[in-house]
């Protein structure tokens, strides 16, 4: 029971899901939503996320078996793939109902997230549209949490458009470093199509117009947060395009991270700002 209770953790994509979680839970704190709220959005995010992670690692169980995936508990053997199945469906569910107290527009808009991303695993990641599912959840975490508020409140513009940067340049740099396990079963995503570079420089850019919709987005004066993310991802940038010019490495990957870090930043502290 423990081991299948770790390989069902395992499968859920544990990194990735605390960090949209933390990123939900930072946004609910600096609207001052109240404690009870806080709470309810980081499980409610946490679930939606598993159940992302889960959906993934059961639709692909036979792709990742058959390119040698190690980190893969189902393509193991380790778990039953329907243990998979039916955990993913059970942590979807919950998503949606511990939203439900936070108001109709709020689970509404957390389903439409989640029903996005799982589209991408399930068909829309073999398409020359495999990036829209990721704008689309991305660019809907915002609105869930302004949302969820009491009273409800929609997401301002440059914010939303911040989140689908982020989802653009986080789908980008997911499918890099696996671009030829994915092309030896079939896969071929807008970034499969693209290749190594054009994907890179995609990600420079959704990366600097993030920066720059929380630059000049936001009305009032420029905050020190804001002039500072503004000249990190400027250097990043630059930093990245010079390391395209030869083949992606770790270095590669590092920056990217770092250049998402910081858009991941200027948006979670944005406060109030992130109100339309």
């Amino acid at each position: 029971m423990r081991n299948k209770v770790v390989s069902l953790a395992l499968s859920s994509h544990p990194g990735p899901a605390v960090a949209v979680s933390v990123v939900a839970v930072v946004l609910a704190i600096g609207l001052g939503l109240d404690p009870a709220r806080v709470a309810l959005l980081g499980v409610a995010f946490l679930c939606n996320q598993a159940s992302v992670g889960l959906s993934n690692d059961w639709i692909d169980a036979d792709r990742d078996r058959a390119v040698g995936r190690t980190d893969k508990p189902a393509a193991l053997g380790l778990i039953d793939v329907r243990t998979v199945r039916s955990a993913a469906i059970v942590t979807a569910i919950l998503a949606i109902v511990l939203t439900l107290p936070l108001g109709v527009a709020a689970t509404a808009v957390h389903t439409a997230f989640i029903a996005s991303a799982w589209a991408y695993n399930a068909r829309l990641k073999n398409t020359p549209i495999s990036v829209l599912p990721y704008i689309v959840s991305f660019g809907l975490l915002p609105l869930v949490v302004t949302l969820a508020r009491a009273p409800a409140a929609f997401a301002a513009p440059w914010a939303i458009g911040l989140g689908a940067m982020l989802g653009i340049a986080a789908h980008f740099a997911n499918v890099l470093p696996d671009l030829e396990d994915d092309a030896r079963t079939g896969i071929a995503g807008l970034p499969h199509r693209m290749g190594r570079r054009w994907s890179g420089i995609v990600i420079t850019i959704a990366l600097v117009v993030g920066a720059l919709l929380a630059f000049f987005g936001p009305s009032g004066g420029r905050t020190a947060l804001q002039w500072v993310g503004l000249v990190l991802t400027a250097l990043l940038a630059l930093a990245i395009g010079l390391a395209l010019r030869r083949p992606p490495t770790r270095a590669l990957f590092q920056l990217i991270i770092a250049a998402a870090l910081v858009n991941v930043l200027l948006l979670a502290f944005s406060g109030a700002r992130l109100l339309a």
